[in-house]
């Protein structure tokens, strides 16, 4: 037969719509020709397949007219993901695999020159999005991409390691033994968690510490400021180790987007990611872009954190574009051709010195810094950025007598245990975190009592406040309530809220 179809899938975003690899061979000029809207990489699939074809010793067929068309014609194909189903359908044109065998599987790698699969970008992107359609279906993927599709619950994941282990599965006989490198893949044991940083290491700063807990257990964000080796970035990279275990769907939904950019490893599997991208990144490197769109640091980070050291140095586009993922947990990323969402619920955990120098209200040295100057710095960060973020915590510098004095701060383990037991408490309550209370649940799941509602009333009005910050000051309230173990929010539990909703700065 001289016309084959073999199945695969493109990525575009976290969605995996399905192509199909038409081959036909016929007499005429020998030429091989690639359609359907394939990038440069996918084009250089010609020359990959034919190496591979030739050096694993089946026949090329070189003295045909090759047409490989990658349908639907107006979807984009990119990265080398398609030489295994062009090799396939080649060969099964040519009559060296059954064709009709291959009908209920789907292929992806990338060939090499001597015929070996090499892993793809994405496959557990792939996975979970035909998980969440419904779609049923056979992957067929090189080694280590099959390990990562195999995690999604109830994937039909095959491994193969060679182009050979493949043909030999299609042979047109049906009867030959199974290819060593062929094989069925089933989810491997989840390792151990490998150990946080802990916060044991950093002395003193039971302020700071304190808003790291209640950061965690409501899910709030968290803008660190003080002088330069006061501990804000300490604090900050220890901050993962505070927060619940991941649930297998939401090891799922972070792996996915870490697979979709290349950077998913399986010993980080269930671990909540910390995104900790410099200071010079632009905004497309935070919330995402090009053409087709990809996730940017703000999805990397979903389920996890993003710690952002040196806030005021990041260019004004880049901490603007954060506002709407702050408050929605998405980011939409919209081109000419294409529209993309990704999801982005992270929590920020930011930090800054209080003036270009970094010593002002220091101790230690004086602040050489002009008030224009502490102005402009401070300046950097507008009032709505600074408005979505609910915890703002001086981090004082820690005398070196006192710091060498100091026995060493709790243990995560021990604050983790209180935070976890205040989120389940929130989940038990009203399904969620409380830093995802919205409109009308605020009112319902704060439970302010009479003399607390009266003081935040007060509070508010004196301190100029915008609605969003009272109704953040109040969902903070609430989980420093839930730590407490108590059902309503009392005046206590306002007042200590209140404390972090002044600026840092």
């Amino acid at each position: 037969m001289s016309l084959s179809l073999v199945q695969s899938r493109a990525l575009l975003g976290l969605d995996a719509p399905a192509v199909t690899v038409e081959v036909h061979l016929a007499n005429g000029l020998p030429s091989f020709t690639l359609v359907g809207l394939a990038d440069v990489e996918v084009k250089e699939a010609r020359e990959r397949v034919r190496s591979a074809i030739q050096n694993s010793g089946l026949e090329f067929p070189a003295n045909k007219r090759i047409t490989v068309n990658l349908a639907p014609a107006d979807l984009p194909k990119d990265s080398g993901r398609f030489d295994l189903p062009i090799a396939l359908g080649l060969l099964a044109a040519s009559g060296q695999v059954d064709g009709a065998r291959l009908a209920g599987h789907e292929f992806a790698g990338e060939l090499s020159l001597s015929g070996e699969l090499r892993p793809v970008r994405g496959a557990l992107a792939t996975s979970l999005a035909l998980q969440a359609r419904g779609i049923s279906t056979r992957l067929v993927l090189p080694p280590r991409s099959a390990q990562e599709a195999a995690l999604v619950p109830g994937a039909r994941v095959h491994c193969a390691a060679h182009l050979l282990d493949v043909v030999q599965q299609f042979l047109p006989a049906g009867g030959a033994e199974p290819a060593p490198g062929w094989s069925c893949v089933v989810p491997e044991a989840v390792a151990p968690l490998a150990e946080h940083l802990d916060l044991a290491d950093v002395k003193g700063q039971a302020g700071a510490r304190r808003a790291l807990e209640i950061a965690a257990a409501g899910g709030h964000s968290v803008l660190l400021s003080g002088p330069p080796g006061a501990g804000k970035s300490m604090l900050a990279h220890r901050f993962a180790g505070l927060l619940p275990p991941m649930t297998v769907q939401e090891a799922l939904e972070s792996a996915a987007i870490a697979s979709l950019c290349g950077r998913f490893a399986m010993e980080r599997w269930s671990q909540r990611p910390t995104c900790a991208p410099h200071h010079s990144a632009s905004a497309v490197a935070l919330v995402g872009g090009g053409s087709p769109p990809r996730p940017g640091e703000i999805s990397l980070a979903h389920h996890g954190v993003l710690f952002l050291d040196e806030l005021p140095e990041f260019p004004r586009a880049a901490l603007e574009a954060l506002r709407e993922p702050l408050e929605t947990g998405q980011i939409t990323i919209a081109r000419a051709a294409r529209r993309e969402e990704f999801p982005a619920r992270f929590q920020l955990v930011a930090a800054m010195n209080p003036c270009p120098c970094g010593w002002r209200g220091s101790q230690a040295r004086a602040c050489r810094c002009t008030p224009d100057q502490v102005a402009r710095y401070q300046g950097k960060l507008s009032g709505p950025l600074l408005d979505r973020i609910d915890l703002h915590v001086d981090v004082p510098p820690l005398p070196a007598d006192e710091l060498m004095r100091t026995a060493p701060g709790e243990r995560t383990s021990d604050v983790r245990e209180r935070s976890v037991r205040a989120r389940e408490r929130a989940l038990r309550r009203q399904g969620k975190a409380n830093h995802a209370l919205q409109g009308r649940e605020i009112d319902q799941q704060v439970r302010l009592d009479r003399a607390a509602a009266a003081f935040l009333q007060a509070a508010s009005a004196r301190l100029g406040w915008s609605a969003r910050s009272a109704h953040r000051a109040m969902k903070v309230a609430r989980t420093i309530a839930d730590l407490a173990g108590c059902d309503a929010t009392g005046v206590a539990h306002v007042a200590e809220a209140i404390q972090y909703r002044r600026l840092a700065v």
